[in-house]
């Protein structure tokens, strides 16, 4: 099924919007990892956790967050540090 042009276009801005955000963040990821924010359903997505573990992460301080009302975000820079602390040597 073709679409027309005129229903094209609106989805074409889109994901010329969408491409430079990429961009941007890409950038902003190497530059400034602390100025990297997820929030919380791409967090547990991220890390592969129910939404039970990440609350209960926030609740015994094993991840740093910050709250705006009902809305949770993790810093890229929090989330790499939880992960460095776990981290397990390979044996040799």
């Amino acid at each position: 099924m073709e679409h027309c042009k005129t229903c094209r276009e609106p989805l074409d801005n889109v994901m010329e919007r969408l491409n430079r955000l990429e961009t941007i963040l890409a950038q902003k990821q190497q530059s400034c990892p602390d100025q990297v924010f997820f929030d919380n359903q791409e967090f547990i997505q991220v890390m592969n956790i129910s939404k039970r573990t990440a609350q209960a992460w926030r609740d015994t301080g094993i991840i740093a967050y910050s709250q705006i009302g009902c809305k949770m975000y993790y810093r890229l820079t929090d989330i790499l540090a939880l992960l460095e602390k776990h981290h397990k040597p390979a044996k040799s």
